[in-house]
């Protein structure tokens, strides 16, 4: 399994018009499309994939949105089709408990801390993205079950990092340059996927030798 948690620092807690995602409805374009890099390849979806988004903007933070590849049916990888499941699941009236909103898609009033405390427990490594991190091609093939927390177009302000900090295992990089949360995504799944390839390539070779 393998797991991303994007902080939206500005992303509304409320039903938003799929008119202007990345306007009045806090940047929810970007989170949109890392729903899409997180889950979806070419004529399929990452069976083994989910993704975490925490929404801090107004008028009622935060909310946590949970998106199960292994789940998830109805989703097609454009913005406005996500925007709408996305919307649908803010309509619920949201405990600290998930609830279901469509097949895949879950919601709850959960803050990063009590995100983070669920997720330890989930996933052997926390991976905290940032851009003075080790670099991701020196750790990712020793990565067996892990989740990596990231930032929005705002990044991972000071009062979050601190929390983030305090669960994650590494402070990992992907480029000297401030990337994009999708593209970060997308560049995660590469250097995973290479080092599967990698380790299948090996098995292979033992049973063929």
């Amino acid at each position: 399994m393998r797991g991303f948690l994007v902080i939206g620092n500005k992303a509304v807690t409320k039903p938003f018009s799929l008119k202007d995602l990345a306007g009045s409805a806090g940047r929810m374009d970007i989170l949109c499309r890392c729903v899409a890099q997180a889950l979806f390849i070419s004529h399929g979806i990452r069976r083994d994939a989910e993704i975490y988004l925490l929404l801090l903007g107004p008028p009622d933070p935060p909310k946590s949105l949970r998106i199960c590849g292994g789940e998830v049916r109805y989703m097609a990888p454009d913005e406005r089709n996500i925007g709408g499941l996305i919307r649908k699941a803010l309509k619920i009236n949201a405990g600290e408990d998930w609830k279901d909103s469509t097949p895949g898609i879950y919601v709850a009033k959960k803050d990063l801390r009590s995100l983070l405390e669920e997720l330890s427990e989930k996933y052997r490594e926390i991976i905290y993205l940032r851009e003075d991190g080790v670099d991701i091609v020196d750790v990712a093939c020793r990565l067996k079950n892990p989740l990596f927390v990231l930032g929005d177009h705002v990044g991972v302000r000071e009062r979050e990092e601190k929390i983030v900090l305090e669960y994650a295992d590494e402070v990992v990089s992907l480029s000297h340059l401030p990337l994009q949360a999708d593209q970060c995504i997308v560049i995660t799944h590469y250097e995973l996927d290479r080092c599967s390839r990698r380790s299948l390539s090996r098995v292979k070779a033992e049973d063929n030798p």
